[in-house]
């Protein structure tokens, strides 16, 4: 791996960041306070990790100005440390990057049609009438169905899976196992036999989408499932057919959409949180872990639901009277009326 070395003045300059130091300083990796050494930047954006700044051996830290004084080394003075650890992360990505060009091994119909700068790894397989835009990737193993359309600078790794008609936006990151387009969960019943329902939707992901491993999106019955602008999935997600999410909203692991609920701009949905089908989020609702949304949410906030871990003596304990409390709630209310008399 050929090492990369940035001098510290011009990271300052393409950060944005006021620099108090030696700007000639040669910078070749990131590190966490802790482990760093010479050669490296690091970043303190959680308060938790102060206690290691004293003692770090980076040749730099991005910090706030408020955390400067404590700083042995020299400092990039940022008011958010934590994007532009983001940002300078991506300098020093060891990732390969794919040659353009499609590989011998991949098999593409004659109809599609694939930009020069676009990349087609080993064994890839893009359906009739595909469209690879500029500069795309498109990784070992994946498959890219009828009439889907990929916007320029897209990433799909390894084995990802686009059924026909899927749109995706610009700058978009697929990761591995991902499928995206396949059938929702559609079936009428008559007299106990279930009868599958085709669906006619697509799915629509906007630009700056990022699309984790094994996270799954079905398309819509009738109308498209769409995925907004700069939306976030985290792995292992399953977004049910018709939903809608707005722009830059993000999902931890493990979150389910049923189908065809709408959640608005800017939501953070917490690690295994669930939402039943068919309601409304509004703009800007955060959900704790493991939130279970039965109703509709119609004003932004925090919204929890979830309980804690506990001894299991003192959950057992809980547990009980839970199941008591609709029996003390009728008891009480009798008791309020024998007052009132």
């Amino acid at each position: 791996m050929t090492e990369k070395s940035y001098r510290l003045g011009d990271i300052a300059k393409a950060l944005g960041a006021e620099l108090k130091g030696d700007p000639e300083v040669q910078i070749t990796g990131l590190a966490t306070l802790s482990a760093a050494g010479p050669g490296q930047i690091s970043f303190l954006a959680n308060p938790a990790y102060g206690k290691y700044l004293a003692d770090t051996r980076a040749s730099a830290v991005i910090l706030s100005p408020a955390a400067a004084q404590d700083s042995p080394t020299n400092v990039l003075l940022l008011d958010n440390p934590y994007l532009g650890y983001a940002r300078l992360s991506h300098w020093f990505d060891p990732a390969p990057v794919p040659a353009p060009g499609v590989h011998a091994s991949a098999v593409v119909d004659a109809s599609a049609r694939i930009a020069e700068s676009a990349s087609i790894g080993p064994n890839a397989v893009i359906e009739a009438e595909a469209e690879i835009a500029e500069n795309v990737v498109i990784g070992a193993g994946s498959v890219i169905g009828a009439r889907c359309r990929i916007g320029r600078d897209t990433v799909i790794r390894p084995r990802a899976t686009l059924a026909h008609d899927v749109v995706v936006g610009q700058r978009c990151h697929i990761l591995s196992g991902a499928v995206i387009g396949s059938d929702g969960f559609g079936f009428a019943n008559e007299k106990g036999v279930w009868h599958r329902i085709a669906q006619l939707g697509r799915v629509v992901l906007g630009d700056d989408v990022e699309v984790g491993a094994n996270t799954t999106i079905d398309r819509g019955a009738l109308d498209d499932t769409v995925i907004g602008d700069g939306v976030k999935l985290d792995n292992l997600i399953q977004i049910a057919h018709n939903v809608h999410i707005g722009d830059h909203s993000a999902m931890a692991a493990m979150v389910g959409i049923a189908g065809s609920t709408r959640i608005g701009r800017h939501c953070v949905f917490g690690g295994a949180s669930g939402v039943a089908g068919h309601l409304e989020i509004a703009d800007q609702v955060h959900l704790t872990g493991m939130t279970l949304v039965t109703g509709d949410i119609r004003e932004p906030g925090v919204y929890s639901s979830g309980t804690s871990a506990d001894t299991n003596r003192q959950w057992r304990k809980n547990a009980v009277r839970f199941r008591q409390l609709d029996v003390l709630a009728r008891r009480v209310k009798e008791l309020e009326k024998k007052l009132e008399g």
